[in-house]
């Protein structure tokens, strides 16, 4: 039997990675709920809400970030004492969101359901603060089952809130507040099964090759293995094809040589390609000398560059020094740039009009994870995602990465062709549907035809909004009854 000071610390800490487990890889989404009503009825009852609703947050996200360590074990001799330190600090930084939303509660209402609307609205911020990282939300629990589809309605924040309020109702441990909180868990799946599925592939539909050339990070820019990696994704390339690809698309970073000084192996991809156009990632300085993470277009028997993407959303940390005078005093510089200095930024969103196929929207790699993004377009035909996760082991980060793409595809109804270089490469559908993939650390393509679009959906066309209305409704609901109703202030102290 735990002593009484410590029995709510480790029911937290349970709760947090109960919440975690509904994030891919594992997706149990019905181990996440009761985690969350677990989670919500101990704060509601702590005498600091804040302190428990941050030890819950950073259990959540010790457990579901766990893969931002990988990166400092690719060269573990330089930064493997980093990776510790990182997932700390990690943890306790998403945690404040928590913190902030246990203080918050406690004044919506201090119940449950105060709890719920309060940890809602603290997502939705993450989310958007400080550039932003929409990663291991609540709603992303969803992802692995089969309510994925009503993204469309409800977007990610919709979709947690749904969750949050289910468990906070739960929390309330009544038999009518249970039965409601069950009803609003279902929601999402009964959405779901009234949509339409996606539509039927035509038998004109544009054939994609996506090449997975499997290049481990702490190889790819080994000497002795470039050109073993080159030859791989040649060689999958080139691959007889019942029908030939109207595109080939390669991964972020892909191609072997700066921009600039590609041009004698731009034309053994042409050739390899059927002189099919070829969107590959590539590394290039740019007029002003600064280094550049893009996305090129080649088309013709030259491999000529016809369009040229910069990423535009940059990776903090890998990509960039959010603190550089800070850091660089410390020696640290970013983990992903190969090139000298920080990554600059592109200027934003565009479509790249590809012969055969029409208006796509490239995502490179981070981009993927931020839903306001394809909705800063206009509406392609869509979306191709170029990413090198080789930087993230072979466990929770690729698949994580992967979940969030099928989110973007069915929050939008956009099918998401995705080139990975070590995995997971996948063709996925307007509804969010895995239709093919390769699996992690193998080398190899897949052909598949460009599934089709569905209308725009209610997402696409009032993105977060429509969440942050029904959060804001919500607590002004819980402001309202709380004058009421008296606040319990007591309960346990931790």
């Amino acid at each position: 039997m735990l002593p009484r000071w410590l029995t709510s610390p480790v029911l937290l800490a349970l709760a947090g990675v109960g919440a975690a487990l509904g994030q891919a890889p594992w997706d149990l989404w019905y181990l996440a709920l009761p985690g969350y009503a677990l989670g919500l009825a101990l704060m509601a009852r702590a005498r600091w809400s804040w302190a428990a609703g941050w030890l819950f947050g950073t259990a959540h996200f010790a457990l579901a970030l766990h893969w931002i360590t990988e990166p400092f074990f690719v060269d573990a001799a330089a930064t493997g004492w980093l990776a510790a330190p990182a997932l700390v600090g990690m943890a306790l930084g998403m945690g404040l969101f928590w913190a902030v939303a246990g203080a918050l509660g406690r004044r919506i209402g201090g119940g449950p359901l105060g709890m719920a609307v309060a940890l809602a609205l603290a997502e939705l911020a993450r989310s958007y603060v400080l550039t932003g990282f929409p990663w291991a939300l609540p709603g992303h629990v969803l992802i692995g089952s089969a309510a994925l589809p009503s993204a469309s309605l409800l977007g990610a924040h919709g979709l947690g809130l749904a969750v949050l309020l289910g468990g906070g109702l739960l929390a309330l441990a009544r038999p009518v507040p249970a039965a409601l909180g069950l009803a609003f868990w279902a929601a999402p799946f009964a959405m779901a099964a009234v949509l339409p599925p996606a539509p039927p592939i035509p038998g004109d539909a544009p054939m994609v090759r996506l090449v997975q050339p499997n290049a481990p990070q702490h190889l790819k820019w080994d000497p002795d293995w470039i050109g073993t990696f080159w030859r791989r994704g040649l060689a999958e390339t080139a691959s007889p094809a019942d029908v030939p690809p109207a595109l080939t698309v390669w991964p972020e970073t892909a191609l072997p040589e700066l921009l600039r000084y590609s041009e004698n192996i731009r034309p053994i991809l042409a050739t390899a390609a059927g002189d099919g156009p070829v969107l590959i990632g590539a590394q290039r300085y740019d007029d002003a000398n600064r280094p550049r993470n893009a996305l090129v277009l080649l088309t013709g028997p030259e491999g000529e560059v016809a369009h040229l993407y910069d990423k535009h959303r940059l990776v903090p940390f890998g990509e960039y020094l959010p603190l550089p005078g800070l850091f660089g005093a410390m020696g640290l510089g970013p983990l992903a740039a190969q090139l000298a200095g920080t990554y600059a930024p592109g200027s934003g969103p565009e479509l790249i009009d590809v012969p055969g196929i029409g208006p796509i929207l490239p995502l490179i790699c981070y981009e993927a994870i931020f839903p306001q993004i394809p909705r800063a377009v206009d509406r392609p035909r869509a979306i191709l995602h170029l990413t090198n996760d080789a930087w993230f082991g072979a466990f929770a980060g690729p698949r994580q990465h992967l979940a969030l793409a099928r989110l973007r595809a069915a929050e939008t109804g956009l099918p998401l062709l995705r080139a990975a270089n070590t995995g997971i490469t996948a063709a996925i559908d307007a509804r969010g549907t895995l239709r093919a993939t390769i699996p992690l650390n193998e080398t190899g393509h897949i052909d598949t035809p460009l599934p089709p679009a569905l209308p725009p959906t209610p997402y696409t066309k009032t993105g977060d909004w429509a969440a942050l209305f029904a959060m804001l409704l919500c607590a002004a609901a819980g402001l309202a009854f709380r004058g009421r109703k008296p606040v319990d202030g007591g309960g346990d102290p931790h």
